[in-house]
């Protein structure tokens, strides 16, 4: 392990989309970042570590840590972006789409959270973000997401739980809450409709997310809180 004064945060799911545009928010504040998912490639960048792996899988977590240790030294943010969402009426998900949401929103979530707060304690200091949903706290009749609600909004409460536990040692929590963001995964051909869903009558963009992490990133003050970036969605319609 080297010792680095330089900052490292992890983002998983950082091969493309919220979790590729917050990998390359943090390098422009200056950090070293070890990207992860499932798919990622090896980066130019010698600041940019990767590590491909599923975290849905045991020993992912800490292959990603030790890599962040060995590599630069320390963690001090851990951004959880991974993730999967599946969009069916209740009776229509099947025992494979539970377990695949459990394993990576909820079991992948703890694995690596666990270890990476177990660093930042041993540091005294530490800042972990949640990407969350919010249709967990303002469900859509239009998008039925039952299993979404189940395992994002677990990490919504466990954000706050972490938070008041590590509140007084160092350790930050907050949480992040998009509306239907503009990513690979929403085809351009319903785009439309889902602008229709968010009160402002229209998609966020991904800067738009990536600016509310490095916001909370910067908010000493912070802790415990789900911030919602929804165009409204979060609030009413």
């Amino acid at each position: 392990m080297t010792t680095s004064t330089q900052k490292v945060a992890i983002v998983t799911g950082a091969s493309r989309g919220i979790g590729a545009g917050v990998a390359e928010g943090y390098r422009k504040l200056g950090y070293a970042v070890v990207a992860t998912s499932r798919s990622i490639g090896a980066s130019d960048d010698p600041q940019v570590h990767t590590v491909a792996g599923d975290l849905a899988e045991p020993g992912t977590a800490d292959r990603v840590v030790d890599a962040a240790l060995d590599r630069f030294g320390r963690v001090d943010t851990l951004v959880n972006n991974a993730g999967v969402f599946l969009a069916k009426p209740f009776t229509a998900y099947t025992d494979e789409d539970f377990a695949a949401m459990v394993g990576l929103n909820l079991a992948g979530f703890f694995g690596i959270t666990r270890r990476a707060v177990a660093t930042m304690l041993e540091q005294g200091s530490g800042h972990v973000v949640t990407i969350t949903t919010s249709l967990v706290d303002h469900p859509l009749s239009a998008v039925p997401s039952v299993l979404a609600s189940l395992t994002k909004g677990g990490l919504d409460a466990a954000t706050r739980s972490l938070a008041i536990e590590c509140a007084g040692r160092g350790v930050r929590v907050n949480a992040v809450s998009p509306g239907i963001i503009k990513t690979p995964m929403h085809p351009v051909e319903a785009h439309g409709a889902y602008a229709g869903l968010h009160p402002m009558g229209r998609m966020g963009e991904i800067d738009e997310i990536v600016h509310a992490v490095l916001y909370l990133e910067g908010a000493s003050f912070v802790t415990g809180e789900t911030l919602h970036v929804d165009g409204g969605q979060g609030a009413g319609h």
